[in-house]
């Protein structure tokens, strides 16, 4: 038996990408099982859990065209303003008045008011997401309904990831805002005495959270989008040094969590070696099964989508919801996920020996491994190789 995940990271504007490739993976009829995100991948996904299939895309068209609503300006002077300035200009409207449906500032704003108070704590106020959130998602099919789903927070005291998982609790609107709750722009959200911050800030993508708690009986078609690419260039000023710190800070750790599995299989598969080998009697002792994680470990194909950041654009991608911007995304998105869908390299996976498949083949001008089957990722059924080829 198989089993579909979509894993989606937080990057706030950027989250248009992800749902261009929930779109191109629904019309291919690969819509998943379980999706697990992080901030707006919380909030995409709740949208993508919480409505029928029929109904998904058309959900997430409105939230985004909702947020991107007061942006539609810069229509009327793209014509004559560079893409950069206009980037620029859109974000700083973004910041003086938020977004519709998602946020407004406060006024007076939380830096003159007194610690303590009432909006001291963040800059602006998530009420309309809340009620956006409400409007668009339906919750008890959210936790009732075929797709599981899993988002990522931060309790704002011990400091510790949190997940909440429909597999193991109810979730509600607020376990949704408090993934995504990044200070001091948003407030920290309360679930049951506790408070809790975007769960980015610790570790942005759920790659790790998924694979440590599948069971290990199915087999795994993980599609990972990723906002951020941990690759690229050195900058050349202070403002492409903003944008490109981001990426590192929020980027996957693909590589170093494929590579933990590896030596998990690797473990698992030397307890079956010596389960073979021991009396009868002892094969069924509760520490060696322990080990063994069963009599098979799951094949996992893993399809990297990675948003690359467009020359335009800059530190403020992130909150520059420009109705311009979201459509680029959007296409931008599909496009990746409909490259990989085709690429042959992607319809073989599975018919080798290889237990951990990782793909990155959205980019058609990258080289080996960056636009191919990453060569060297994929580990036989009793090996110990642990590859050293990069990986985002």
């Amino acid at each position: 038996m198989a089993c579909t995940i979509l894993l989606l990271q937080g990057g706030g504007a950027l989250g248009a990408y992800q749902c261009g490739a929930a779109e191109a993976l629904a019309e291919a009829g690969e819509a998943p099982d379980w999706v697990a995100g992080i901030s707006i991948g919380a909030i995409n996904a709740a949208i993508l859990a919480g409505n029928a299939p029929d109904r998904r895309m058309t959900a997430l068209r409105t939230f985004w065209e909702r947020i991107t609503a007061r942006q539609l300006w810069a229509e009327n002077v793209s014509g004559w303003l560079a893409p950069r300035w206009l980037n620029l200009c859109s974000a700083a409207t973004i910041v003086q008045t938020g977004a519709p449906g998602f946020f407004v500032p406060r006024w007076p704003s939380a830096a003159m008011r007194l610690p303590g108070t009432p909006g001291a704590r963040s800059f602006y106020d998530t009420a309309p997401l809340r009620e956006t959130l409400l409007e668009l998602v339906d919750f008890d099919l959210l936790n009732d309904g075929p797709m599981r789903i899993s988002v990522g927070a931060v309790n704002v005291e011990s400091g510790n990831m949190t997940w909440f998982d429909s597999a193991d609790m109810r979730l509600t609107v607020d376990h949704i805002m408090a993934s995504g709750a990044l200070p001091p722009g948003f407030p920290a959200v309360e679930i049951d005495g506790a408070h809790y911050w975007d769960g980015g800030m610790v570790s942005n993508t759920p790659l790790q959270y998924v694979l440590d708690v599948q069971d290990g009986s199915d087999d795994l078609t993980i599609w990972q989008v990723d906002l951020w690419s941990a690759r690229g260039q050195l900058p050349d000023s202070v403002w492409a040094s903003e944008s490109r710190e981001k990426d590192i800070r929020f980027s996957s750790r693909t590589r170093m969590v494929t590579d933990m599995m590896r030596e998990r299989h690797a473990m698992h598969q030397a307890a079956r070696r010596l389960a073979r080998r021991l009396p009868e009697a002892m094969r069924d002792d509760p520490d060696l099964r322990n080990l063994m994680n069963g009599e098979r470990d799951p094949h996992i194909a893993i399809a990297h989508l990675i948003y690359r950041q467009l020359p335009t654009e800059n530190g403020t991608k992130d909150f520059e919801f420009s109705r311009r911007s979201m459509e680029g995304h959007w296409q931008a998105g599909a496009r990746d996920t409909q490259r990989t869908l085709g690429h042959a390299d992607w319809q073989r996976r599975g018919q080798g020996q290889e237990m951990i498949e990782v793909f990155d083949l959205s980019d058609p001008d990258s080289h080996s491994g960056h636009g191919a089957a990453s060569q060297g990722l994929a580990v036989p059924e009793g090996s110990s190789h642990v590859a050293t080829q990069p990986l985002h």
